[in-house]
């Protein structure tokens, strides 16, 4: 006779496991355009307790798109694992729930976490990250992606110094293919 094995996450299972820091946006989506999706990024220390806290992300929160764990090792030991939710002005209201959640799991109680936001560490309080976090596409898409006639934009360069060499200049394309945008969020870029 089969015999079925339920086994969950119990108080405390991942105690020691997950680095008390969450990054914000540090890696492309693979769900949808940057502009439309907030990524989140923790550091696991094992690539079960990764899996164990992407089932539980994915399980527990309506809101929560997608959460993967990375293709491979960040550095011997430390996996990454990927959580992906809208950009909306709630955003930081749910990385609270989902830190203070965490507690159960990993014994890190909110005030030891920090988060950071395009390089810089901020506390975890949904009022620091309201002023932390671009919370809507059109102001993301307004302060991150360069204009198309932007004098800054590095392939206008390219193309330039091609012209000069007297090599054929490349398309520029705004939109990158999904598959590119899956491989590119794979690949931890």
């Amino acid at each position: 006779m089969k015999q079925i094995i339920k086994e969950g996450l119990d108080y405390h299972d991942l105690e020691g496991q997950v680095e008390p820091k969450v990054t914000v946006d540090e890696y492309a989506a693979k769900m949808g355009d940057d502009s439309d999706i907030v990524t989140l990024t923790f550091v696991v220390k094992s690539n079960l307790a990764a899996e164990d806290l992407v089932a539980w992300l994915e399980l527990g929160y309506d809101y929560v798109l997608d959460a993967s764990v990375s293709e491979g090792e960040l550095e011997p030991g430390k996996w990454l694992v990927f959580v992906e939710m809208k950009r909306k002005p709630n955003v930081p209201k749910k990385i609270i729930e989902i830190l203070k959640d965490l507690e159960t799991l990993t014994n890190i109680k909110l005030d030891d976490w920090t988060v950071s936001v395009d390089g810089v560490n901020q506390e975890a309080e949904e009022g620091v990250l309201k002023h932390a976090i671009i919370l809507s596409p059109s102001d993301y898409k307004e302060s991150k992606e360069p204009e198309e006639n932007s004098e800054e934009n590095p392939d206008d360069e390219l193309n330039e110094m091609r012209e000069i060499a007297g090599l054929p200049t490349k398309k520029i394309y705004k939109d990158i293919d999904e598959e590119i945008k899956k491989y590119i969020s794979n690949a931890g870029l």
